[in-house]
């Protein structure tokens, strides 16, 4: 999961109360008052969740790589990356007919989830220990409505989220009416081959700025003109995941064509 700095720099705040360490490195889970964060170096925050609440993500990029909800409801999705669980929780909680498949690489990660967490152990809810690059080019085509990636390790983003091969293997994996919600450390080069790939392979790019400055760029299939966005809709969506959509809504910008 993508890393956000906490507002002091120098280390998280709150008491660590669990402590692992595996091939790639050391995994704490930090408590304040109020949260649940999952860091590998104590400096940036991996996951976070709201203590009371599990299944509502607390970063603003994470609510926001949910917002193609408001235009699709997905039956199949796939989640690169799964840090404290936050998204699958979310997606798990919200949308009670769908399948979640999520491909993390530590399997130590997924242990976390689970009993620090609150992520639920369900037959929907299928956790693949293993390379993410290589389990979307896998993928049969047209196979799964969402992909969500958020493909970072202690401090950096992983690369492979910026090469075409992968974005390419995003799109064919998806169905005609698929989304895809990269979540960027920061805005891709308006001319460089990520944003040139991107608008090959998806006619209809939007992207959403947090407060932290990760970019989330989506990319659907098919084209929206004009965006459909349905009060009923958002309202249902606040009811069952209260994370203010119709603010989220509210910072999506398109993607305008090359230039």
């Amino acid at each position: 999961m993508a890393s956000e700095t906490f507002s002091t720099p120098d280390v998280i705040a709150g008491d660590i109360v669990h402590v692992t360490r595996d091939h790639y490195g050391n995994i704490l889970v930090i408590d304040d008052r109020k949260h649940r964060i999952l860091s590998f170096d104590s400096i940036f925050e991996q996951s976070k969740i709201a203590r009371a609440a599990p299944n509502l993500p607390v970063h603003e990029y994470n609510r926001a790589m949910l917002l193609p909800l408001l235009f699709h409801t997905p039956t199949h999705i796939t989640l690169l990356g799964l840090g404290g669980g936050a998204l699958a929780h979310g997606l798990f909680t919200l949308l009670p007919e769908a399948s979640i498949q999520v491909f993390e690489l530590r399997a130590s990660v997924v242990d976390i989830a689970h009993e620090w967490f609150s992520l639920p152990r369900d037959e929907r809810l299928g956790i693949t220990v293993g390379d993410a690059k290589q389990a979307i080019s896998d993928l049969p085509a047209a196979s799964t409505d969402l992909i969500l990636t958020d493909l970072y390790s202690a401090d950096r983003m992983h690369p492979s989220q910026a090469q075409r091969q992968f974005i390419k293997a995003c799109s064919r994996a998806l169905t005609d009416q698929g989304w895809l919600a990269l979540n960027y450390h920061r805005m891709p080069e308006d001319d460089g081959n990520l944003l040139r790939e991107l608008r090959r392979q998806f006619p209809c790019l939007m992207t959403y700025t947090s407060k932290s400055k990760n970019v989330v760029i989506f990319g659907c299939k098919s084209a929206l003109e004009p965006w459909p966005l349905n009060s009923q809709r958002i309202n249902m969506l606040e009811k069952h995941l209260p994370i203010a959509w119709r603010k989220l809504a509210k910072k999506l910008q398109p993607l305008a064509p090359s230039p």
